[in-house]
């Protein structure tokens, strides 16, 4: 399997005043394509600094990073922003949809940044929007949608763009146990047809929906291994 993500050697630093916070020691960690990976850890463990490096939001006080045969560990913001727009869709656990813009226009706003036409950009969103099965809620206002159908659209939007990575923190963290399944089942779908996707998660029975499982302590990587109970889990959404 090739590698789309390759960490080597990720060390993250915050100084703050006098003090100097060590957020991540030495990562090395590769990612192939059409992995389905958690990342977990109890707050503190440095994940949400890992995903901020992966998600290309932020960038390493030292070390190697190749997104998709792309060396972006320097790189300028304005490059990084590029190449995050391009490679990488986010799914966030509140959405970060835009309230007074429809379903529709939440979706292709991506299409906008990357200087698409208008007539191509709507073709694209209604395309995801269907796949997703919200093709009878284009016109809608996320105040007019449940939170399962608003993460629905958050995850449109980030397949808009045809990208490699999808990046998805906390994605059912807003939502009951019922929803959750349909979300996990929507990903696990999209993983199905070939995208790489990172799931990060403090919940073991979201977790259990990836196909590997990185967990972090102390800004290390306590434990990377594959997931021995993803059959089981896929037989209980099933029964569901």
């Amino acid at each position: 399997m090739s590698s789309i993500i390759e960490l080597t050697n990720i060390a993250r630093n915050y100084v703050i005043g006098s003090e100097t916070i060590h957020a991540l020691h030495s990562i090395t960690l590769s990612i192939g394509k059409n992995e389905y990976v958690a990342l977990m850890g109890p707050s503190g463990s440095g994940k949400s600094t890992l995903m901020n490096v992966l998600g290309c939001l932020d960038t390493p006080s030292s070390g190697e990073y190749v997104l998709n045969g792309h060396s972006v560990a320097q790189m300028a913001d304005n490059a990084l922003a590029e190449i995050r727009n391009k490679e990488i869709g986010f799914v966030f656990q509140t959405f970060n949809l835009l309230p007074r813009s429809t379903a529709l226009d939440n979706v292709s706003l991506p299409l906008v940044y990357a200087g698409m036409k208008k007539t191509e950009r709507e073709i694209r969103a209604k395309e995801v929007m269907e796949q997703v099965g919200l093709a009878n809620r284009m016109d809608h206002k996320p105040n007019e949608l449940s939170g399962g159908q608003r993460q629905r659209v958050a995850i449109a939007r980030a397949l808009v763009n045809k990208p490699a990575i999808i990046l998805a923190d906390e994605p059912t963290g807003n939502l009951d146990s019922k929803t959750s399944i349909e979300i996990m089942g929507l990903f696990e779908e999209i993983h199905q047809k070939g995208n790489t996707i990172i799931l990060v998660t403090h919940e073991e029975d979201i977790a259990k929906y990836a196909h590997r499982i990185v967990r972090l302590k102390d800004g290390l990587i306590e434990s990377d291994t594959p997931n021995r109970d993803i059959t089981r889990v896929m037989k209980k959404e099933a029964t569901v």
